[in-house]
């Protein structure tokens, strides 16, 4: 059945067992109360029982990995639990941090707030969390950092960006920074993850037109 009728993102690699979409800014990978739209009532809908192998915020562009049948969504479910999985993420963040490259090492616990609902918090006790980042170029008091998580707790790229330096956060991040009219600037750039046939795969999702159209590329 061709892609285009089953209102599927980008297909970036298939293979026997899974595929790796490139999930467009916007689209939640689950359905919830609030959310007619998803991607997996888009696979129901088709008749097609891949499943999300792990979970991108709706907000959150780029590559998504499907599991074809259960045998190997175990299996990939469990390389991402083993940390066998490589995740490189590219963001925009503001203001620019001042060093060059980290590593953010911030534990994180989930908080609800009356009136606000929940976020993820840095606390002694919490979650731990370790991300390695890197800017790749500055412009206008932005900065291109590429994130590589060596953890995958929810919204930790989001809440270890503002561990970047005074005022920092993710353009577009109205929950833990200001929001924009163009959205998140978050971009699960590439995916690294043994198939069954024991070969490397690496994945990787081109650079979205949002962040194109704030000056930044990829050389």
């Amino acid at each position: 059945m061709p892609r285009a009728r089953l209102s599927l993102p980008a297909i970036l690699h298939e293979d026997r067992e899974c595929l790796v979409v490139d999930k467009p800014a916007g689209l939640a990978v689950h359905p919830g109360p609030r959310t007619c739209d998803s991607l997996e009532t888009r696979l129901a809908g088709a008749g097609l029982v891949w499943k999300p192998v792990h979970r991108l915020d709706t907000d959150t562009s780029g590559c998504l990995l499907l599991a074809k049948r259960p045998a190997s969504l175990r299996r990939l479910m469990g390389a991402f639990a083993a940390r066998q999985v490589e995740k490189v993420y590219l963001a925009l963040v503001a203001p620019a941090p001042e060093a060059a490259s980290g590593v953010v090492k911030a534990p994180l616990v989930k908080r609800s707030r009356p009136g606000t609902g929940w976020r993820m918090d840095v606390a002694e006790g919490g979650l731990p969390a370790v991300t390695r980042w890197e800017v790749l170029a500055r412009r206008d008091g932005v900065a291109l950092v590429r994130f590589r998580p060596e953890t995958g707790r929810t919204h930790q790229l989001r809440v270890h960006a503002t561990r970047l330096g005074a005022g920092c956060a993710i353009v577009g991040d109205a929950r833990y920074g200001r929001g924009e009219p163009g959205g998140l600037m978050l971009h699960a750039h590439a995916l690294g993850f043994a198939g069954a046939d024991g070969q490397w795969r690496e994945v990787v999702a081109p650079l979205p037109e949002r962040f194109r159209a704030r000056g930044f590329a990829l050389s």
